[in-house]
């Protein structure tokens, strides 16, 4: 049987991770706290965040810059982690 998971980011029970997705206490935290679906959500995010800031995971600034927004993201911890003020994804309508 799959582990479950109460997602905070779908805010529902969900099939949890497989594997810890994150190095240190921050992935262990996402890996008790976010469902699969929750991540895949959170990957989306990531491409925008790293495309939009010209961001690299080989940086350790830019991973530094990553962690904030998961934070936000996840936990809502810090500044981070939230859309734009009226950010709209290509092709949604307006």
């Amino acid at each position: 049987m799959a582990r479950m998971v109460k997602c905070v980011v779908k805010n529902q029970k969900g099939e949890g991770l497989d594997l810890v997705p994150h190095p240190g206490e921050l992935g262990q935290r996402i890996y008790e706290n976010v469902s699969k679906d929750g991540w895949n959500e959170w990957l989306e995010r990531l491409t925008m965040i790293i495309n939009e800031n010209g961001l690299s995971t080989a940086d350790t600034a830019s991973v530094e810059v990553i962690e904030k927004h998961m934070l936000g993201f996840f936990f809502k911890e810090g500044e981070m982690g939230s859309l734009p003020d009226g950010f709209k994804a290509p092709g949604a309508k307006k």
